[in-house]
């Protein structure tokens, strides 16, 4: 059985963040680093060498594919912020016609900056995708 190829590191984050040669895009990181801490009790981990994660949940796919995945978490790219919204975006349509200027992918929320979005809604957003993760995954075998 395959399993995910992006693991859990002990790579610090912030001297990841720190190293980050952009001087808006490290600004940004160090500012979605500080929401993150603010909603979710655990602790940020790097996953992989550029994926900032926090929480996990275990996830078995029909296939019979299963492994680990953080809940939540960003990713700050030379191009945008990746905001990872892991349930996807079907349910939050309505606060998403208010976050502002911003592009999606499956579970990836793309922000140029955070100047280009509400803070405010990123942070309910974030919350309410980790509270339907918790609710779909844990306590499940």
């Amino acid at each position: 059985m395959a399993e995910n190829k992006t693991q859990p590191t002990t790579a610090s984050v912030l001297d990841y963040i720190n190293a980050i040669a952009h001087p808006k895009r490290k600004e940004d990181a160090l500012k979605l680093y500080e929401i993150f801490n603010q909603i979710m009790p655990e602790p940020a981990i790097m996953w992989g060498d550029s994926l900032i994660g926090y929480g996990s949940y275990h996830y078995k796919y029909e296939s019979g594919r299963e492994g680990d995945f953080f809940l939540t978490g960003f990713a700050p790219r030379k191009q945008n912020l990746s905001v990872y919204i892991m349930p996807g975006f079907k349910k939050y349509t309505e606060l998403l016609s208010r976050l502002g200027k911003y592009k999606t992918g499956a579970s990836c929320l793309y922000i140029n900056k955070l100047d280009d979005i509400d803070l405010k809604v990123l942070r309910t957003l974030i919350t309410q995708s980790v509270d339907h993760m918790r609710e779909k995954y844990e306590n499940k075998d």
